[in-house]
């Protein structure tokens, strides 16, 4: 009887003991479409990790970014995964902040679009790995094109652009020529902006890093993009972002719009869309250059250096980006509904091609689209639609308040970039760049 006694307790000593080596990983992740799935799936997860529980923080956009700037720079170790993205990732990398990302050889990292690969790594080292990605590229209603016989090149010009728009422009009927970001803010307005900006032969900061907004580039590209949405955009463009130009594009009334690779899935989507099947897709336009054309962002997951779970959130980061990760996607939703722009494997998958008539164009974008060399003069900073220095997203912020100013026209383009220049110039010599 003893030794059943002893034997039993020994038991439940071994299991109060594996109860407790249960690890807590607490993920900081952003409330849209593709995480709330991610976070459906936990289950997947918890059962092939039976030590490890899963704790969810998820929040608005803004909120998040505020939430895990300040516990990493305080290193206040709330978090053990981070749902960072491309401007966070080389600033954070450089300063220590972030763990470098060791995947094992099955999780095959050369699979990973080498664009996406390069903006997560700082100095060939990984610091965070893409949980969806996108570039921005041209969608347009082919219906309308054909009607006014337009044949749009693979990658058209402003000008192309403007004459298409010029045509397909029929308020009375319901339908502007062409939906554009108007809304200000670094990730809204600016992100597009600054693409146009680049496609013009501009930059934001020369190699001595002085604020460029005023030069011809940026005049000669705000003015076009000004003129182009007064003459054939909808009113009230300047408080249009992506979600209230997918709900206009998704009832019909864009004839055009440039924004996130992202979009294609939604607006081909006929549950969503009522003209699923009159998009068609090209390259985002240029005009003096192709380079900085087309934008290049990813959610991503990173480890903060302050986690005491290293191990855990390493292994959570690999399910959660991995191929397996994506089949299981598609197997428990469609294909249609797995993340995109992460994977090469993906765009090879008969099954997604057949699903997404997008994904040539989304992967060409990304492939397109470099980081480290997106302005037609030589920049001194890492980054497409913006520059990934931690003075950037006041800048950002500041400058898209003057170009939806400009736009609503409560301030010329030529005042708007004057504001802006000043503004950049303050917060650089504040930053310690020059005197």
């Amino acid at each position: 009887m003893k030794i059943k006694a002893s034997l039993a307790i020994a038991c439940s000593l071994a299991l109060a003991g594996g109860a407790a080596a249960a690890t807590d990983l607490v993920i900081a992740t952003v409330n849209n479409g593709h995480m709330i799935e991610m976070q459906k799936l936990t289950p997947h997860f918890e059962k092939a990790y039976p030590d490890i529980k899963l704790k969810w923080v998820t929040l608005e956009e803004g909120v998040l970014r505020q939430r895990v700037t300040t516990d990493i720079a305080t290193k206040g170790g709330q978090f053990d995964v981070m749902t960072i993205g491309m401007y966070e990732t080389p600033i954070w990398g450089k300063k220590g902040w972030l763990k470098e990302i060791k995947p094992d050889a099955a999780y095959d990292v050369d699979d990973l679009l080498p664009a996406m690969r390069n903006g997560l790594s700082v100095d060939g080292k990984l610091y965070a790995v893409p949980f969806y990605g996108e570039s921005s590229m041209l969608m347009y209603r082919k219906d309308l094109t054909d009607k006014a016989g337009i044949k749009f090149a693979e990658r058209p010009t402003w000008e192309q652009v403007r004459d298409a728009a010029a045509k397909i422009h029929d308020p009375k009927a319901g339908v502007y020529g062409i939906c554009l970001r108007g809304k200000p803010g670094w990730g809204d307005n600016m992100a597009f902006i600054t693409t146009m900006v680049n496609s013009f032969g501009g930059q934001w900061f020369d190699m001595s890093w002085k604020p460029q907004l005023e030069s011809k580039p940026w005049k000669d590209a705000v003015t076009f993009y000004v003129d182009l949405l007064k003459k054939y955009g909808p009113p009230g463009s300047s408080a249009n972002s992506f979600n209230e130009i997918l709900a206009l594009y998704n009832e019909g009334k864009c004839g055009m719009w440039i924004d996130a690779t992202i979009a294609a899935s939604f607006i081909t989507d006929p549950k969503q869309s009522k003209v699923a099947d009159k998009v068609a897709f090209a390259q985002g336009p240029y005009s003096a250059t192709e380079k900085g054309a087309n934008w290049l962002w990813a959610w991503a997951l990173a480890i903060p250096a302050g986690t005491k779970n290293t191990d855990a959130a390493q292994k959570f980061i690999t399910w959660a980006t991995s191929k397996e990760y994506i089949n299981l996607v598609a197997k428990e939703k469609g294909w249609a509904a797995v993340p995109t722009g992460t994977r090469k494997s993906t765009y090879a998958n008969p099954e997604f091609l057949k699903a997404a008539k997008f994904a040539e164009a989304e992967k060409k974008a990304i492939d397109t689209a470099n980081p480290n060399d997106s302005t037609l003069p030589k920049s001194p900073y890492v980054g497409v639609q913006f520059a990934a220095i931690p003075e950037f997203q006041a800048i950002g912020v500041a400058v898209g308040q003057q170009m939806s100013a400009a736009l609503s026209g409560k301030a010329t383009v030529d005042q708007a970039l004057k504001t802006s220049q000043n503004a950049a110039d303050r917060e650089m010599r504040k930053g310690g760049y020059y005197k």
